[in-house]
């Protein structure tokens, strides 16, 4: 008998369980090996995930809205039609497919964001026990533009190839780009000059009924136990005002051009952290972790509910535009689900701006696995003294600085502050550059 079983994939390093958005195939249909059968719902995505096995979807486990632990066993697959009748009794009686490979020895399913095989060897191929790795979406694609998929070199996430590929091919993308340029999104400017909208009330609560528990979701779920740890860390945190009338005027030079303030701000933090590699570092049982790259991670609510923190990989390095049409790109699939893992769990330090939502100042909790994170409140009209004893009108935001106070103390938080306000205020246009 060769009934096989398909587990819940761990598709990030902080999941734990997974839910069932809906089953691709049904019992009885015939699948191949590699193909996708299933769409689970991680921490903060929603991935396809294939199957190690060619035969039949004999039964499922676990239905559509569903929740198991990775790991677990949520459908069988049977090599013959015959067997379908055998593998729906063991699921009745409960028992293990006796020739399934215990989940820590074989991976069982292959998700479209996790490592394959030859990525974890360093080889960086998308080629995986002899099949192409792509995506469902670079499939379709290439089949509709008649593209060769065995002739393209992935650029997703461990050689995997996304949509991009494909059409970077036929000229509709440029391959160099990292992302492909997405629909507008509103920018996220904390000195706008008039009141911002009020924040979008989640459809979960919109919906809620007075006295009515509603469960969380499993993004919802994800952010708790990431506060829960953030409990476990001793922390402190240091306000610094900043004069935005430089970068305000350079804003408002270049965002015809697409570019947004989230970006500005990104690229202002980030530069500010070449030269401070302490509070871009992260605690560790070992010691100080200093990470190569500076991935910023910027909060954004989600319409349902929850948090998600999209990355814009080395903000420092990348220009200005590029950074702007990268932010536009990840938001819009933040919001539609369609993130792969590193693009929310890469960052290496973390911008939580309220000030589009006209707050003044708050504390930021501090996300785990970072060494620091800034809360951005918004820019407004104030009265100061200036340098030659006069008075003037600037426009100033205040910004409070959350840190890992075993590994940062106050100085190191103090002095990157003042070379941020110090690039803000006297130097925003290098960011240009």
């Amino acid at each position: 008998m060769s009934i096989h079983e398909i587990f819940m994939p761990a598709l990030s390093s902080t999941m734990t369980e997974g839910k069932i958005v809906s089953w691709v195939k049904s019992p009885g249909d015939k699948v191949e090996k590699g193909e996708t059968v299933v769409v689970v719902e991680s921490d903060k995505a929603d991935m396809d995930v294939e199957t190690f096995y060619e035969g039949y979807l004999a039964h499922i486990i676990v239905e559509a809205g569903g929740t198991a632990a990775v790991g677990s066993a949520i459908a069988y697959v049977a090599e013959t039609e015959a067997e379908i009748e055998a593998a729906k009794s063991l699921a009745n009686s409960g028992s293990t497919a006796a020739t399934t490979p215990a989940p820590e020895k074989v991976p069982a399913t292959a998700s479209v964001g996790a490592p394959t095989a030859a990525a974890q060897n360093g080889n960086g191929s998308n080629h995986k026990e002899g099949r192409l790795v792509a995506s469902p979406r670079a499939r379709k694609l290439a089949k509709e533009l008649k593209v060769d998929l065995t002739s393209l070199k992935g650029s997703g996430p461990y050689g995997r190839i996304v949509a991009e590929d494909v059409e970077a091919v036929v000229g509709k993308a440029k391959p160099a780009a990292p992302v492909t340029p997405a629909p507008t999104v509103a920018p996220v400017q904390p000195a706008a000059p008039v009141p911002a909208a009020p924040a979008p009330v989640p459809a979960a609560a919109s919906s809620a009924v007075s006295g009515q528990v509603v469960p969380f979701t499993t993004l919802q779920n994800a952010v708790v136990r990431g506060m829960v740890a953030s409990l476990a860390v001793p922390v402190f945190r240091v306000g610094y005002t900043i004069t935005t009338d430089g970068l305000d005027k350079l804003y408002k030079q270049i965002k015809s051009k697409g570019v947004t303030m989230t970006a500005l701000l990104a690229k202002a933090v980030a530069v500010t952290l070449q030269k401070h590699p302490l509070i871009n570092a992260s605690y560790s049982e070992q010691g100080i972790v200093y990470h190569s790259d500076i991935n910023i991670s910027v909060a954004v609510a989600m319409d349902d509910g929850g948090l998600i923190t999209p990355v814009l990989r080395n903000a420092d390095m990348v220009d200005i535009y590029s950074l702007s049409r990268n932010w536009k790109s990840l938001v819009d699939r933040a919001r539609a689900k369609q993130l792969q893992p590193d693009e929310y769990n890469s960052g290496t330090f973390t911008l939580s701006n309220l000030g589009m939502f006209g707050v003044d100042t708050f504390d930021a909790i501090l996300p785990p696995g970072q060494g620091s994170i800034l809360a951005i409140g918004a820019a407004r009209p104030q009265l100061v003294a200036t340098p030659d004893g006069l008075f003037g009108v600037r426009q100033q935001m205040q910004v409070n600085i959350t840190c890992d106070h075993r590994i940062i103390y106050g100085a190191h938080a103090a002095a990157f502050l003042q070379d941020l306000a110090k690039l803000i205020e006297t130097n925003a246009q290098s960011l240009t550059l």
